[in-house]
């Protein structure tokens, strides 16, 4: 049986994982900050009895580390760890009430993905060469380039990408895959908000059934849906001055405050 351990399971795409990974029978951790959410979510799962929550703030490293102790206690090999928690606000920055914002945008998406994995690797190497083991970072294609007035989150998303590349290659000798997945437009109480046109939008569990699929292949990076990795490889290409020009009225994603 597949131990698989969660953040940001309360909502979203960590619900949409968690539901996925349910139904193949994996035991689970569902960790968030909202206790009615993930109880709620643990009761619509098959054998609740055998998935654990914590209610826990992924900005809290110590608490990170105390539930990620628990679980491996509980479950004795952890197979797959999905650093699914996130924020995304729009920011500019000659505002200086979004400097805060800012910080805690970096906090959430960058270093709590790193707080999330610490705790893992060294047990996962002592089982990584006989069993599979994945570290899954949840990044973004709008890490890819960076969008006008989404400065915080698009940097964010880089940081993830370009950290789980970093931590891939540093872990390559002891057989743990770090996985990278880079989503679209994805139908989740995120992209709700958005009042602007989504191109390739996908249902959060049409996602997670294709995010499952990468992960157990041990993918080293992948986009969902695929459109946006084409959308995703022209844009990396596109020289500065035409990127400016295609992107300056660009819709930009509604500020905190």
């Amino acid at each position: 049986m597949q131990a698989v351990f969660i953040t940001g399971a309360s909502s979203g795409l960590g619900a949409a994982l968690a539901r996925q990974y349910a139904e193949q029978g994996a035991q689970l951790a569902l960790l968030g900050r909202r206790r009615e959410a993930l109880e709620s979510l643990r009761q619509s799962l098959p054998q609740p009895e055998q998935h654990h929550l914590y209610i826990v703030d992924v900005n809290d490293a110590q608490a990170l580390e105390r539930a990620a102790s628990d679980f491996i206690q509980k479950v004795a090999k952890v197979h797959v760890v999905i650093a699914c928690a996130g924020i995304s606000v729009g920011t500019i920055t000659e505002l200086a009430e979004d400097l805060s914002v800012f910080k805690q945008v970096m906090d959430t998406n960058v270093f709590a993905t790193v707080a999330t994995f610490s705790p893992f690797i060294e047990h996962m190497k002592q089982h990584a060469k006989h069993e599979a083991c994945r570290l899954v970072g949840i990044a973004s294609v709008a890490g890819i380039r960076g969008l006008p007035g989404a400065s915080a989150y698009c940097a964010s998303k880089a940081a993830v990408i370009n950290y789980c590349e970093s931590l891939r290659v540093e872990l390559q000798r002891s057989k743990i895959r770090v996985v990278t997945i880079s989503p679209g437009y994805i139908e989740t109480p995120m992209t709700q908000v958005n009042d602007y046109t989504m191109p390739f939008l996908m249902p959060a569990e049409k996602f997670a059934v294709k995010a499952v699929q990468a992960i157990r292949a041990g993918t080293s990076y992948a986009v969902i849906p695929w459109q946006m990795g084409v959308v995703a490889k022209l844009l990396r290409v596109l020289p500065n001055w035409l990127y400016d020009r295609a992107f300056l009225k660009a819709p930009r994603k509604r500020r905190k405050n």
